[in-house]
């Protein structure tokens, strides 16, 4: 809610619980309302529902959504995007976002039938990143390449097949850190077009890593400095 008003968001309502409204929270309110923002009070039990939790906060918002093309997004020398693909789990979603906005990424970009951003799920564990971060979505990978090829970004996939580890070397900037679905991972055509292709080892007996831990270790280690630079 505040990361919402503070990146300037446009608030079209605030709905208010008033046994439990932060005290913090009147002056923003009373704010809000002075600007015009329509302020509804809710009893507990309807905030509950709208919430979809058994505690509601004090303070939910309805909140414009915005729409951007990634041809929008500015790419600068040393800007980091993260790609999912095909990614149908909203509360991993909006875990990236989040992850995303930690490491100062540039953009997370939607590729193909990629869950939604705006979904409660995604919005709940973006923990308010959603408002910080661009969001953009792009109906195919031919759209993510055709964008990469195009601004100079390089493209590195992961893979389990891979050879090379996700701390094999230094990556160049700007690029962009494509990964699948949580099941099934990249296609095989998109792991061919990647500039680089790279695992994450595992040594347990574990499959898999959740899709928002792999996407944090792999935007961690892209950030990571260069020896010798502290």
């Amino acid at each position: 809610m505040w990361r919402a008003i503070e990146a300037g968001w446009h608030v079209e309502a605030l709905l208010v619980v008033p046994s439990r409204l932060p005290e913090s929270a009147a002056d923003m309110v009373a704010g809000q309302r002075a600007a015009g923002t329509r302020v509804v009070e809710l009893a507990e039990q309807l905030a509950a529902r709208v919430a979809e939790r058994d505690t509601p906060p004090g303070l939910l918002a309805v909140v414009s959504a915005r729409t951007a093309e990634l041809e929008q997004v500015p790419v600068e020398p040393d800007s980091v995007f993260v790609a999912l693909s095909e990614v149908g789990n909203p509360g991993n979603l909006g875990t990236v976002i989040r992850t995303a906005d930690a490491v100062g990424a540039a953009a997370v970009i939607l590729v193909g039938d990629t869950a939604d951003q705006y979904a409660p799920a995604a919005v709940k564990a973006s923990m308010g990143s959603l408002f910080a971060v661009p969001v953009v979505r792009v109906r195919d990978a031919d759209g993510l390449f055709g964008w990469a090829s195009r601004e100079g970004v390089e493209v590195v996939a992961t893979s389990g097949y891979a050879r090379q580890d996700h701390w094999s070397g230094p990556y160049a900037t700007p690029v962009a850190v494509l990964l699948g679905s949580e099941g099934g991972g990249l296609p095989p055509e998109e792991i061919r077009r990647a500039d680089r292709v790279v695992r994450i080892p595992m040594v347990g007996t574990a499959e898999s890593l959740n899709l928002a831990v792999a996407a944090a270790l792999m935007l961690y280690e892209v950030r990571r400095p260069p020896a010798g630079d502290g």
